[in-house]
């Protein structure tokens, strides 16, 4: 099998020891340069001129950048350059037409760019009227010349989308059924009508109990804990029966007879 060594390229380490600066520009000025058609004779253009100002009795260095030409209308012309000192150690790399890469050199400094002086207030102007723009909405209208609706047709594949003539109609959610409010008989009442019951059948069933009675179910629990028994497991699990005294009270009652 033979190796494929086409899209293998030797890297071009001629300028890798350049010092070259970084610099950070503002939109405006990225775009005004990206405009600039290369000179035809030595490939570049002027685009600004770098001023070095230093200052003897603080020994402070600053940097300023003037833009070159009268191309770029009402951006500002002048700014100031920040230079960083600490920064992490970078490489400029290039590609040329056939793919070749190469190394342009090393970063010694970095800057960014600022207005400086008169032109703060116009880069300032200029930024506000980018913002409002961008704000702007366009929004168009457009008249659809088919009138027959074939635009407005769901296409095939499109799920859930039904036609306004649709004669299926949607179900109605059902109506839930209000509960009837029970009132509440005087206790004692209560109690003989429960003896009576559970003489006749020994044990009930709490909805069997609300049926009979008419009674709400929270009070009729509250009678049931006093006179019965709740039976968890066996043959009458989930039913209520008397508890034993009520029971012989009964009993006794119906021997008196």
């Amino acid at each position: 099998m033979e190796d494929d060594r086409s899209n293998i390229h030797e890297l071009d380490l001629e300028k890798s020891d350049r010092p070259v600066w970084l610099m950070k520009s503002p939109v405006v000025v990225a775009n005004a340069w990206g405009k600039q058609a290369p000179s035809s004779s030595s490939g570049f253009n002027s685009l600004a001129k770098v001023v070095e100002s230093v200052d003897p009795l603080q020994a402070e260095t600053e940097f300023f950048m003037e833009m070159v030409g009268a191309e770029y209308g009402n951006m500002p012309k002048s700014y100031a350059l920040n230079m960083f000192k600490d920064f992490v150690p970078m490489g400029i790399f290039s590609e040329a037409n056939l793919g070749d890469p190469a190394s342009e050199g090393k970063v010694e400094h970095k800057f960014d760019m600022k207005p400086h002086g008169e032109d703060i207030e116009e880069y300032a102007k200029l930024c506000r009227e980018r913002t409002s723009k961008s704000m702007v909405k366009s929004r168009q209208i457009q008249v659809i010349d088919n009138d027959r609706g074939v635009h407005m047709r769901p296409m095939p594949g499109m799920l859930g989308l039904v036609s306004s003539n649709s004669k299926e109609k949607k179900k109605p959610p059902p109506v839930k059924q209000t509960e009837v409010k029970r009132t509440r008989r005087d206790r004692g009442e209560l109690e003989a009508i429960m003896f009576k019951l559970f003489e006749g059948q020994p044990n009930w069933t709490l909805k069997q109990l609300v049926q009979e009675t008419d009674q709400p179910a929270q009070f009729l629990k509250e009678i049931l804990n006093e006179l019965c028994v709740y039976n968890k497991r066996g043959s009458n699990q989930g039913t209520y029966e008397l508890k034993p005294e009520y029971k012989k009270a009964g009993e006794n009652d119906t021997g008196g007879e």
